[in-house]
């Protein structure tokens, strides 16, 4: 199944594709993230979105050190092929920052204001353990 899956999506000179991960019951974009064959593969595999990490240089399965999980609830390919979207069952927050969302920052009269729902302490979940 995943080799048939992954032959339909067009991935740049890196290996890489994006990922937009949206809450399957809101419709809320959760986040963005890029994916290899391998992550895509792990993600099908376990039902639950893996991805691979740009700055760690590594696969980086969502959750594994906050519990934040995404349960995959569908899958889309656009139509050039060169983008993915999940639609997943958020557990917790998408956000390293603690917010529900990475898009909790809205442009508004000349400046970025918070307009989104802060869910968890990430201090106490990445670096008080």
């Amino acid at each position: 199944m995943a080799e048939k899956f992954i032959s339909q999506i067009k991935f740049d000179s890196s290996g890489l594709v994006p990922a937009i991960i949206q809450d399957v019951y809101t419709g809320e974009v959760l986040m963005v993230a890029y994916m290899n064959q391998d992550s895509i593969e792990r993600s099908l595999q376990e039902g639950f979105c893996c991805y691979w990490s740009r700055s760690r240089q590594k696969l980086w399965l969502k959750g594994e050190s906050s519990g934040h999980r995404q349960k995959i609830k569908e899958v889309r390919l656009d139509c050039d092929g060169d983008a993915l979207l999940f639609k997943v069952e958020q557990k917790g927050g998408a956000c390293h920052t603690g917010f529900k969302s990475c898009f909790y920052r809205k442009w508004d009269t000349g400046e970025w204001k918070v307009d989104g729902e802060k869910v968890f302490d990430e201090q106490n979940v990445y670096y008080n353990k």
